[in-house]
């Protein structure tokens, strides 16, 4: 891959219609003492530090050599090897690597109604716009597979490119997520108690018993717990039994009586009645195929 490369891209309706469509890929590797931003850009890009830029584009910068500064209304942001620059359409902002060091950044300019909906995550946000993930080969090399795409430009390459991109967002929010449990005791605790859960769809959990025998307060780990899986502890549980559930009412002639006490209901009342709150279908419906 050279060191400096970029492309501006055209856009068409079924490209706009996809939801997610890029309007530039590059990188660029700045030597220290030298002009920022090069002066090819076209002028909707190109900005001065006192001016600074307003873009109509969200856009991802990944540095990873280097330091800089960002700064946008909200304030001013150190940016090192391994930050991610988070640009919102609209929004005021600029940035430069530090004279003396210069950088290397990787971005990728896009648009879409359906990243806009990606975009509203609460780990993205103009308050706090540069992420620091640190030097990930699994984001690099994406950056890479969308330039290789970009420069190609075959049919249907905005498509492949924009699912790459959704690949980039969810790498960035796993990352900020593991943040929290890298290294500390509370993570093995949460392995261990999904892995019992799977173990033992049929049991009922105390959930706060569950966090005594592993030594954690149930405040604590309830918490923790939602932050590492995206939900609590009992809803966790419960989605297992009807994953499960579904799998029964499909592969097997069990009656639906049958496949409640072994996946540990209280009665098939309760069952129906859990089961299509979580599928919007009944037992019966969803094993019939009514939609």
């Amino acid at each position: 891959m050279k060191d400096n490369y970029f492309k501006y891209l055209t856009t068409s309706d079924a490209d706009i219609d996809w939801g997610v469509y890029l309007n530039v890929a590059g990188r660029a590797k700045i030597k220290p003492k030298t002009l920022y931003p090069p002066k090819e850009h076209p002028s909707e890009y190109y900005f001065n530090w006192e001016a600074g830029r307003i873009l109509q584009e969200y856009q991802l910068n990944y540095v990873t050599e280097g330091t800089g500064n960002y700064e946008n209304k909200h304030g001013k942001f150190q940016v090192k090897p391994g930050s991610i620059m988070l640009i919102f359409p609209n929004e005021w902002h600029r940035y430069r690597p530090i004279r003396t060091s210069g950088w290397t950044e990787n971005y990728v300019g896009f648009k879409g109604k359906i990243a806009d909906e990606f975009l509203k995550n609460r780990i993205f946000s103009p308050s706090q716009p540069v992420i620091n993930c640190g030097i990930k080969e699994e984001i690099i090399d994406t950056y890479l597979k969308i330039f290789d795409l970009v420069e190609k430009e075959q049919p249907g390459f905005q498509q492949v490119a924009s699912g790459m991109l959704v690949k980039l967002l969810g790498y960035i929010v796993s990352f900020e997520k593991q943040k929290d449990f890298s290294g500390k005791y509370i993570a093995k605790v949460i392995e261990e108690v999904r892995f019992q859960m799977r173990q033992n769809m049929e049991m009922e959990f105390n959930m706060e018993e569950l966090a005594q025998e592993h030594n954690v307060g149930y405040s604590y780990f309830r918490k923790m717990f939602k932050k590492y899986t995206g939900v609590s502890p009992a809803q966790y549980h419960l989605q297992l039994r009807i994953i499960r559930a579904k799998e029964l009412l499909v592969s097997t002639d069990k009656t639906i009586t049958e496949i409640a006490f072994q996946l540990g209901f209280q009665n098939i009342y309760h069952f129906s009645m859990l089961f299509k709150k979580k599928t919007g279908l009944s037992p019966s419906d969803f094993r019939n195929g009514i939609n």
